[in-house]
């Protein structure tokens, strides 16, 4: 998977993300936690869009993803807003250098990224590091129903003046595995250029998860979907599925 020239069209493309609905998802975990939250990694900020609101709220932000151009976006995008956030280009799987958070978020599919369960397990356990004991993590994945039923097999496009697309995802071997088979069209003064991208997802039952956090040093919270806290969603229609956890204290 790459970014690099996806980055510069992201937030383009990205223009209808229920970002404000991951803002308040996240105050309402952090109200109902009780919890003093000051600090926060972003794991996977992309182009900052929600890092950058949590810094505008007040909290002390750090942003952390893999994409080079992604992170210059993010930094142009917050530099805008006039509010810090420190920017650290890693991938997920090495970690380092981050400790002592409050909270860290991973939002937006990032973790269906990690597609591998060796992968997952230390990018939990990365997050574990970087989080003081009691700090909370929140991530979000596909549920596999969303996978199953809206995403495999299926084609999807968008067309405008600017920038269009045409996005084919590809059924892979295993359950909840897919690959996106993306095709651009960029506007170039007079002329479109065209540009491909090849990205891998893949996501698990929600046991899984919770599995590998237990091993990790964390205990679940709780389990909701779709920017809801209520415990009680129908598995057989959530969309999106929330895990919060507590870095154990030991």
């Amino acid at each position: 998977m790459t970014y690099e020239q996806m980055a510069r069209y992201y937030d383009q493309l990205m223009a209808d993300a229920p970002y404000d609905e991951w803002i308040c998802f996240t105050e309402q975990v952090i109200s109902q936690s009780g919890k003093q939250i000051e600090s926060v990694v972003d794991l996977g900020c992309g182009t900052g869009q929600i890092t950058t609101k949590l810094a505008q709220s007040g909290y002390r932000m750090t942003g952390v993803d893999y994409s080079s151009e992604m992170l210059s976006v993010a930094e142009q995008h917050a530099s805008s807003k006039h509010v810090p956030v420190h920017w650290i280009q890693q991938d997920l799987r090495e970690l380092a250098g981050v400790e002592n958070q409050d909270m860290a978020i991973s939002y937006c599919d990032v973790m269906n990224y990690i597609t591998g369960e060796d992968d997952i397990r230390t990018v939990f356990a990365n997050a574990a590091v970087a989080l003081k004991p009691g700090g909370l993590f929140i991530f979000d994945v596909h549920s596999l129903y969303h996978v199953e039923t809206h995403l495999l097999n299926q084609t999807f496009s968008v067309v405008s003046d600017d920038v269009s697309y045409i996005w084919f995802c590809l059924e892979g071997e295993d359950v909840g595995d897919m690959y996106h088979d993306l095709t651009f069209f960029v506007r170039d003064q007079n002329q479109y250029t065209r540009f491909d991208e090849w990205h891998h997802q893949k996501t698990y039952a929600t046991d899984f998860y919770t599995h590998l956090l237990n091993d990790t040093g964390f205990d679940i919270r709780h389990i909701s979907a779709d920017f809801s806290l209520q415990p009680d969603y129908d598995l057989e229609e959530a969309e999106r599925i929330f895990i919060t956890a507590v870095k154990r204290s030991e």
